[in-house]
């Protein structure tokens, strides 16, 4: 859409709460959101761009055309936008980015519940509580529970019809007291039950109905004169004292509420949840919401509130807020405290999204700032060489002929330490007669760099030469020559102890055989090589043919490949008969070839 379009349904847009979806032009909802007055919000996307977010940006451009919704109330834009983006899942509105798989601890539906851990979540009509962030403050409160309320952990069908059959027998677990028994009938499944229900209790936070439990059990021993029993039951009471002492963080006095904080930066949100069930802190998280779009605080706060509590399953009536918002929850009361033990919850949730903006920040500026294996070899080599910069910028020659002939030379480029083979060049040696390799490299050194400064193209920052002394001081000549002694580094690397020469200096350095950056200059070294020697192959071979089956009038460069490939040689091509060339090429050439090579043996 453009401003254009906007300006054209202006009148068209309700005043009225509601929602408005932006939709593309294949009719997929690209966003959904709500306002208190729609004219209003949607004006917004088409004011300052300069003020606007790129993804505000993307999304106005997209979008073909609007829709909109009225209802009666901003409740129920909520409510509305809140069902459409679960439906929906569009692209461009807020998501939690949350991918962790979190731990759970289930109490299973079956005869003589097993409690466990696991991060999979079933619809078997289990209790899932959780998901708990901290792996240790699972293992915390198992250990807890196990000393206080000894359970089986065996995965045993425990019907009434199998254990009155005798179809299983105590383990090792209960000789070592870790369980009473059930698979032998040595415990009850009333008073196995009890247990399951104590363990709920502690699981939600609620230690009172668990501590009267202990004090009872522990007053019927002593009643019944059971000493060592009651005696038991009070160390388990002083385990789980501690534990709720461990735990707490307010007075018991507050109900159970939850608490939120928010922080956001131009890019994310950060939203700490805190849950408090009857004063004590049982769980706690921080999530980072993308922003996608130039969403107020209050805004994403509510949407972070409503998904948080659908997650921890969390049903408390009060929820603790640093400003006020409105819910998608009608029946819950949104407190904004000034003072007292909620403000001082409050403060701990700020203090810890504090810590953890500030633990993400340097995360992410120490993922920005990490050096890559290229700018390490890099820093190496500037450090081996003594250079002022990083060379990012290399390039390499090399000399290839025989004996004088075919001379060639080619030039490689590295670019952040990897080959650039799209800036590969090539070059015919032109003004050098015999083998010389000196003067090609003098040549070819010169024709390349003077052709950047006409071009005005960005010079290497490191040159390396293949070959010691001599090719180094003919390198240096025409780097003189175009004024670049101050602005290129120049070495010569010779191979057979890979010593690197500096211009004008008698005395080689040695790199460490093991050092990346000589791993460096070898490979730059290799692949120049390689790459003159290819083009070496290649020009002799296209000499060849031209001094043998293109010096045939008529005769050119495609049909003597067309005869060297379906005859193998110049001297198969001329053993042939007029009719084996008639069947390669047309009877034309094929008299003309036979004519020559016929013509030339009777002379």
């Amino acid at each position: 859409m453009t401003t254009k379009d906007y300006k054209e349904i202006l009148n068209e847009i309700p005043t009225e709460p509601g929602i408005y979806k932006y939709i593309d032009a294949e009719g997929t909802i690209l966003y959904v959101g709500k306002a208190k007055n729609i004219r209003k919000r949607i004006g917004s996307y088409f004011g300052d761009k300069k003020q606007q977010y790129y993804k505000t940006k993307a999304l106005v451009r997209n979008a073909d055309h609007l829709e909109f919704t009225v209802v009666d109330t901003e409740q129920d834009a909520l409510l509305l936008e809140n069902t459409l983006i679960k439906k929906y899942q569009p692209r461009y509105n807020v998501m939690l980015k949350d991918a962790k798989s979190y731990t759970y601890i289930c109490i299973k539906k079956e005869r003589f519940p097993r409690v466990f851990f696991t991060r999979r979540v079933f619809k078997d009509g289990s209790t899932y509580l959780g998901p708990y962030t901290s792996k240790y403050q699972v293992k915390v409160l198992f250990e807890v529970i196990k000393k206080l309320f000894p359970l089986r952990t065996c995965k045993f069908n425990l019907s009434e019809e199998n254990i009155i059959n005798g179809k299983f027998k105590v383990c090792l677990e209960y000789h070592i007291k870790n369980c009473k028994g059930p698979c032998e009938n040595f415990e009850d499944e009333e008073s196995y039950n009890k247990k399951i229900e104590q363990i709920h209790n502690i699981l939600k936070g609620n230690f009172k109905p668990v501590k009267q439990f202990l004090e009872s059990e522990m007053q019927f021993y002593s009643e019944r004169m059971e000493f060592e029993r009651a005696l038991d039951t009070k160390q388990k009471l002083e385990i789980l004292t501690d534990f709720q002492s461990k735990s707490m963080v307010v007075n018991a006095e507050i109900a159970d509420l939850d608490v939120f904080a928010i922080s956001t930066d131009e890019k994310s949100a950060y939203v700490t949840y805190l849950k408090i069930v009857n004063g004590s802190l049982i769980n706690t998280n921080t999530v980072e919401l993308e922003k996608n779009l130039n969403l107020l605080e209050s805004d994403l706060l509510q949407y972070a509130i409503d998904n948080l509590r659908v997650k921890y399953n969390s049903i408390a009536p009060e929820v603790v807020v640093p400003f006020e918002i409105k819910l998608i929850e009608e029946n819950v009361n949104v407190t904004v405290p000034q003072r007292g033990d909620k403000k001082k919850l409050l403060d701990l949730a700020e203090k810890n999204l504090k810590y953890y903006v500030l633990q993400m920040r340097k995360d992410k500026a120490t993922r920005t700032k990490k050096e890559t294996s290229a700018e390490r070899i890099l820093k190496t080599l500037k450090e081996d060489l003594q250079m002022d910069i990083l060379p990012y910028h290399i390039e390499c020659f090399d000399n290839s002929n025989i004996q004088g002939t075919n001379p060639v030379s080619s030039c490689v480029v590295f670019k952040n330490a990897k080959p650039s083979k799209k800036d590969y060049r090539k070059f015919n040696v032109k003004t050098v007669v015999g083998p010389d390799d000196f003067a090609s490299m003098k040549e070819v050194v010169y024709r390349r760099y003077k052709r950047l400064l006409e071009e005005k193209q960005s010079l290497p920052q490191l040159l390396v030469v293949d070959g010691g002394k001599g090719q180094l001081s003919a390198t240096m000549e025409s780097i003189d020559k175009l004024d670049l002694r101050d602005k290129i580094v120049v070495i010569g690397i010779a191979k057979r102890l890979e010593e690197i020469y500096f211009p004008d200096d008698s005395v080689p350095i040695y790199i460490n055989k093991k050092s990346e950056s000589l791993k460096l200059i070898q490979h730059l070294r290799n692949e120049a090589h390689r790459f003159a020697i290819t083009f070496h192959r290649d020009q002799r071979s296209k000499n060849m043919i031209k001094s043998g089956l293109t010096d045939i009038p008529g005769i050119g460069e495609k049909t003597a490949n067309l005869l060297l490939t379906n005859f193998g040689s110049i001297k198969q091509v001329q053993l042939q008969s007029l009719e084996a060339l008639s069947t390669v090429v047309s009877n034309a050439y094929a008299k003309k070839i036979f004519d020559y090579f016929h013509h030339s043996e009777e002379e």
